[in-house]
């Protein structure tokens, strides 16, 4: 593996400027190839469930009457007057504005759903011929809809706004832009500032930071492309790309900076010092990058969709930051010699013994006493994990504010029932047309208003806040046929009243073609589609469900809509943790192995995260729960706190494991813990204090956008799990252990099997190989 790494970093150092040439090349041309990663984000969830979930398949059985989310969505436009009923010049701007809008590409249909009861707004549904994920191609339409509103002139007072989920759901991935742009660029400031503190030169922070920059900028083009040919991006993806690429791409970057430092000190010159770093710490940056992209590609085995789809783009991003780490960062530090660390002075000479070699000296001069104290302040924190409890489940579920979106929904609200706004979608598949046995629908419509989940419901025979009788709505059915093809006014006046026309042309949101699949639009007792109540009572509502569609004869029935589906998120994703993460934990500890050449360091280094990983989940519980008062954290947390503390917790221990296991060829076993320990622990500090600051900066700048308290939760979590990472678990866990594990830590491997050799005979078989390689060099 040293001759490897010698082998690139000769070539890295000859070609160092056709090097940076190439990556600058390859930014420019995959920034105009391909698509950005931005204009494929996904904001809600639910998109994500796969198509074996209850609400899924309540969504497939309502395709008769809203049409299939693959090829069909649908938007509301919401006319309203404020200041009274609409008037007759209203209703002509109306009239306009649909004939404008049959004319926008992809629209498929258009047309007047509805007056309000109080006669002052007027719907218009519009169907697009746009899948419900592809939040790109549906910004496009809802743009050129919005185009129209000037066009027809609206009279002053009329309002037209755009309303409904697609809307919604385009107005929050245009606010994750936002927050994306805020995420990149105060981790680039942090970063920046932090790099400037560490090292006190100009130059280095820029050089460090720069090959982490490359790979984002190469890697969002990349995912873009995915994104573009069908992979769901989630705005989770777009902002953990973000912050884990600048963040451990820098982590990458400071230990071979640190241990270029440390070669030059060392008396080596400086192209000499960037091989020889790369052969000692390459094989750590490979394997620590290579437990992160084993981690994420675990997530392909997941049923939901907003893990399966994080899986393969984080994991590309972490494959493109490797080989700019290993390439790119090495050329340009080639390129920089002594002049990376101005006005610092590198030269060689002795080292003075830093803070962190004095702390590992009196730390295992007691390893069990160290350790006690380790686990004792690891198990109070994981005590605290008792009060987890889930919630926000939706990502983002309104619209930003003064949005043109959140301004229609809050129309709908306010004229027309509350059930219609963001609904749970009841549906009733039945063997016969309703209109010929309506009395189906009021068996139903019973079964349900006495069952107390509902507070409010539209039916179809109520669908807009008139009721029809069974006995009209089968007349109206015969006198004026399909009602989805019926005319804004009745064409023959007077033969029906116009409060009956209007309610039974609304009806055809609620009954499908063939009169045999019909819905009902609830608003649940319990609470907003989104709140964690609503999601709570989602197993009694869908026995509601089924009870009433057994009373009215119905062959198949069930529950659609955002609450049960993010109720099926949550038991798709609890589904999904007790099944990867033992995948996980199997991939990072054969990987470990294999570095460490040991079968029983791997184990108590899994331990150590998996504690540092329960202790931050403890402590987020007590800080938001406890002390904060918040109903739940978000259902992601879990999951992803301990797939990344796993993966980024484990480049720490490799990089300070694989430094033990050099010094010790060479030193006793705690004379190696020390020195290991003293020469890796200003690395490990910087990086850890870095990889936590952008996680903090998600937490502050994700935590503002339109995803609110999900992203808050995921950012402190992983915030704290580092930093206990980075202070604790490599200052007290893992050093005390290997201290009282002795030769056992490297068990089977020889330096295991055997007692320790002379100190002099290790020094010259080290002195040996470093030769070795500084000859091929």
């Amino acid at each position: 593996m040293n001759r490897l790494f010698a082998g690139l970093g000769r070539f890295v150092v000859r070609f160092r400027f056709l090097v940076v040439i190439a990556w600058i090349v390859l930014v420019v041309v995959s920034s105009r190839a391909l698509p950005s990663l931005a204009s494929e984000v996904n904001n809600d969830n639910s998109q994500f469930l796969p198509s074996s979930a209850p609400s899924s398949q309540a969504a497939t059985l309502l395709t008769p009457i809203l049409g299939s989310s693959n090829t069909a969505s649908q938007v509301v436009i919401v006319a309203s007057r404020a200041a009274g009923p609409l008037t007759a010049g209203d209703q002509s701007t109306v009239a306009r504005e649909i004939a404008a809008v049959r004319g926008v590409a992809r629209v498929t249909a258009a047309r007047e759903l509805g007056v309000s009861p109080d006669g002052q707004a007027v719907q218009v549904v519009v169907r697009l011929r746009v899948n419900q994920a592809d939040v790109s191609a549906q910004k496009t339409i809802l743009d050129g809809i919005r185009a129209t509103f000037a066009r027809v002139e609206a009279p002053r007072g009329l309002q037209l706004h755009l309303a409904g989920n697609i809307a919604t759901n385009v107005a929050n991935q245009q606010s994750s832009n936002t927050t994306g742009s805020k995420t990149q660029s105060l981790s680039l400031l942090l970063i920046i500032v932090l790099l400037l503190f560490i090292f006190r030169s100009l130059l280095a922070p820029i050089v460090t930071l720069l090959p982490a920059a490359f790979a984002l900028l190469v890697s969002t083009r990349f995912i873009g492309g995915l994104g573009a040919h069908g992979v769901k991006i989630s705005e989770i993806t777009e902002l953990l790309l973000i912050v884990l690429l600048l963040g451990a791409g820098t982590d990458y970057g400071l230990f071979l900076v640190f241990r270029v430092r440390e070669e030059l000190r060392a008396g080596r010159d400086p192209k000499g010092a960037v091989v020889q770093s790369l052969v000692r710490v390459g094989e750590s940056i490979s394997a620590s990058a290579g437990t992160v992209i084993f981690a994420l590609l675990s997530l392909l085995l997941a049923s939901f969709g907003i893990y399966k789809d994080l899986g393969l783009p984080l994991a590309l991003g972490v494959a493109v930051m490797l080989v700019a780490g290993l390439t790119l960062l090495p050329a340009l530090l080639a390129i920089c010699g002594r002049a990376l660390f101005w006005p610092s002075n590198v030269r060689p000479g002795p080292v003075k013994a830093s803070a962190w070699a004095r702390l590992a000296t009196r730390l295992v001069a007691r390893p069990a006493i160290t350790l006690g104290i380790g686990l004792a302040i690891f198990g109070g924190l994981a005590a605290a994990t008792f009060g987890y409890h889930s919630g926000g489940f939706g990502g983002a579920l309104n619209a930003p504010a003064g949005s043109d979106a959140a301004a229609g929904n809050a129309a709908i609200s306010k004229y027309f029932p509350g059930a219609s706004t963001n609904p749970a979608n009841i549906v009733l598949v039945y063997s016969r047309p309703v209109w010929d046995d309506p009395s189906a629908l009021v068996r139903a419509d019973h079964s349900l208003v006495g069952s107390k989940e509902f507070a409010e419901l539209s039916v179809p025979i109520d669908p807009n806040g008139h009721a029809l009788s069974a006995a009209t709505f089968t007349q109206l059915h015969r006198q004026l046929g399909d009602a989805a093809h019926l005319p804004a006014a009745d064409p023959r006046p007077g033969t029906v009243s116009v409060a009956d026309y209007n309610a039974y042309r609304s009806s055809s949101l609620y009954v499908s073609a063939d009169g045999r699949t019909v819905q009902f639009e609830a608003t649940l007792r319990a609470g907003d589609q989104q709140s964690t109540a609503a999601l709570d009572a989602i197993p009694t509502v869908r026995a509601t469900v089924t009870r009433a569609a057994r009373v009215s004869g119905a062959t198949s029935s069930g529950l659609a809509g955002q609450a049960a589906a993010l109720y099926d998120v949550s038991s798709t994703s609890n589904h999904d943790l007790t099944h990867i993460v033992p995948v996980a934990i199997a991939a990072i500890a054969v990987l470990l192995a294999l570095v460490l050449r040991s079968a029983v360091a791997p184990l108590y280094l899994i331990v150590s995260v998996a504690l540092s990983y329960l202790a931050a989940l403890g402590f987020s519980t007590l800080v938001f729960i406890d002390i904060g008062g918040a109903k739940g954290l978000t259902f992601i947390l879990p999951f992803l706190m301990f797939l990344f503390l796993l993966a980024l917790g484990e480049d720490y221990n490799i990089l300070v494991m694989t430094r033990i296991r050099e010094e010790a060829h060479h030193r006793s076993l705690r004379d190696a813990v020390v020195h290991a320990v003293g020469q890796t622990g200003p690395a490990v500090t910087s990086a850890g204090l870095v990889l936590a600051g952008t996680f903090g900066v998600l937490a502050v700048a994700g935590g503002s956008g339109s995803s609110g308290s999900q992203i808050r939760d995921i950012g402190f979590g992983l915030a704290i799990g580092i930093l206990m990472d980075t202070f604790l678990v490599r200052t007290l866990l893992v050093p005390s252990t290997v201290a009282l594990l002795g030769r056992w830590n490297w068990w089977p491997a020889a330096m295991g099997r055997h007692a320790s050799r002379p100190a002099d005979a290790r020094q010259h078989e080290h002195e040996g190989d470093l030769a070795a390689i500084s000859t091929r060099s």
